[in-house]
């Protein structure tokens, strides 16, 4: 009866063991894809703000040649040659929405991003007219927007939808 408890007990131990290992690599597994989830979304986030700065370079050797900010039309026929702008959503371009007062700090084009993570929240890369790209949420970003944007502007932008 004896040796029938101590090869329970032994039973049990590895049983225990098993569903430990178990557990503890379907924890890896499950960690392993959500990081590879997040990467991809850091990655996507990384192109994106790659291809507003190659973007934001072009525009201000435009300026710095002709003195003003370059049109729509320049800006569309560049897109296509932005590295990492595949992965750009949409960009919203406004610069004829500025004039030659308008500070450095005015937000010239910007792209919302959403993602699928939870470790990133949704938000916009932003090209300011000076030159520099950021990432902002979306709360922040809208709040600025609204503040720079002009009534027609708003109007045309609804009108669009």
């Amino acid at each position: 009866m004896w040796a029938d408890d101590r090869i329970l007990r032994e039973m049990n131990k590895a049983q225990k063991r098993l569903v430990f290992n178990f557990v503890f690599v379907a924890f890896i597994t499950v960690g392993s894809v959500l990081a590879m989830v997040n990467l991809k979304d850091l990655v996507n986030r990384a192109e994106v703000i790659r291809a507003m700065e190659y973007l934001g370079k072009q525009v201000l050797q435009y300026k710095q040649d002709y003195g003003a900010v370059p049109p729509q039309s320049y800006v569309d026929e560049l897109f296509d040659t932005l590295p990492g702008h595949a992965r750009v959503d949409k960009l919203e371009y406004r610069a004829r929405w500025l004039d030659i007062e308008s500070s450095a700090d005015v937000i010239l084009a910007y792209s919302q991003k959403r993602f699928n993570s939870f470790l990133i929240k949704d938000g916009y890369v932003l090209l300011r007219l000076a030159g520099r790209v950021e990432w902002m949420g979306t709360e922040e970003f809208t709040a600025i927007l609204i503040q720079q944007q002009s009534p027609m502007e708003r109007e045309m932008i609804e009108k669009e939808r």
